[in-house]
């Protein structure tokens, strides 16, 4: 008689439990779904961070980053590569070949397929400013040796290259602006020793042609040591305050007898108050050089004039004459060394190719900066600026 109501009780218990257990599954199971949730927010961070990190890792090398997947897309390119190359964001995903249109580093690329590692690649990229690279590029491979893509970092050789090149020109011009003074003392040489110096006449004008020759190589050693030292930053300027118009006046002085025998009249019209920290030796070599080829190259029976004016906390200078002018093509280059205009009439008239150079380096050296205004037959304005006072 008490067995229904006893099995209706545990039926209604049951039923109870059974609820009870069922929220507190359906509980348990949302509490984890929210954990693993939770979980997957905070892996996705990670990740980003992690990310984030190693694109500003990347993005701070010097050196060009590429990235290779196993297809031969780029998976990523860092900001130096950009820069280097030129090119924009959205390269990736795309092939070497789609991206930089480079038949040099698709031949790497593909070299990669046969090789693991290829150090110091060489490629130069005429259309980007003549701009040299050195490439090293590896496989990356899993622990089973499976290979999963590549790497290329670039590093940037342009500079090296074009000191490279500047340096083989000097020496070229070195060798050749050595080469014709020697060749003409050796000629000259040989003659009075084959019995020229037994005529007296030939034999004085062979050696005052000797003595000329002579004369232009020590002016070449020395001023091949002058800019040697300004350049490699041996010299120590020892400025002090002078008076510009007595030391336009001095160098004057010492061209004036150059200057009459072309009849050319050299005006110093620098105010007689201008003052500035200088080195006297070297501004005055900076004069002289300008102001000789003033004369040089400046019309006959003309005029050369020195002036100066003090403006914006700088003190600029100029050398002006009345020659043929300087062509517009020949100004970017006329500051080189050994850079000529008219070859032939500048060794003729004594030069060493050097003089300009060497004023651009004593004037970069006081502060300023040096440059020309000329048209053809229009003479030729140089001019140069100092720290004032």
């Amino acid at each position: 008689m008490f067995w229904p109501i006893i099995a209706a009780l545990l039926a209604v218990a049951i039923f109870a439990l059974h609820r009870s257990w069922k929220k507190k599954i359906r509980a348990a199971v949302e509490r984890n779904e929210k954990e693993l949730a939770q979980l997957r927010e905070s892996h996705r961070e990670i990740l980003s961070n992690a990310g984030a990190q190693q694109k500003t890792l990347f993005d701070s090398m010097v050196e060009g980053l590429l990235l290779l997947d196993n297809a031969g897309r780029i998976q990523l390119a860092n900001r130096a590569l950009e820069n280097l190359f030129g090119v924009k964001n959205g390269i990736c995903g795309k092939t070497i070949i789609e991206a930089f249109r480079n038949h040099q580093l698709t031949e790497l690329a593909h070299r990669l397929e046969t090789e693991r590692q290829i150090l110091e690649f060489e490629i130069q990229l005429s259309e980007i400013r003549s701009r040299w690279f050195q490439v090293n590029a590896a496989l990356i491979t899993d622990e089973n040796g499976k290979r999963n893509g590549s790497v290329f970092v670039f590093h940037d050789l342009t500079r090296l290259k074009q000191l490279e090149n500047t340096r083989q020109e000097f020496v070229a011009n070195v060798s050749h602006e050595l080469r014709t003074p020697l060749s003409m003392i050796k000629g000259y040489v040989e003659t009075l020793l084959d019995g020229a110096k037994d005529n007296p006449e030939v034999a004085e004008k062979f050696l005052q042609t000797i003595e000329k020759h002579t004369d232009r190589l020590t002016f070449l050693i020395e001023d091949l040591l002058t800019i040697s030292q300004l350049e490699s930053g041996q010299i120590i300027l020892n400025r002090e305050l002078h008076e510009l118009h007595l030391l336009v006046e001095k160098v004057i002085g010492d061209l004036k007898s150059r200057a009459a025998e072309r009849k050319i009249y050299l005006a110093n019209e620098v105010p007689g108050d201008l003052r500035a920290h200088i080195d006297l030796d070297r501004l005055e070599q900076v004069l002289w050089n300008l102001i000789d080829n003033a004369v040089k190259y400046g019309r006959a029976e003309g005029t050369v004039i020195i002036g100066a004016r003090s403006g914006d906390s700088k003190i600029e200078m100029w050398v002006k004459n009345e020659g043929a002018g300087i062509p517009v093509a020949a100004h970017a280059r006329i500051f080189e060394r050994f850079y000529r205009v008219d070859k032939a009439r500048s060794r003729e008239q004594g030069g060493t190719g050097l003089g300009l150079a060497i004023v651009k380096h004593v004037v970069q050296c006081h502060g300023g900066q040096v440059w020309l205004e000329s048209e053809l037959n229009q003479g030729a304005t140089f001019h140069f600026t100092l720290a004032e006072t």
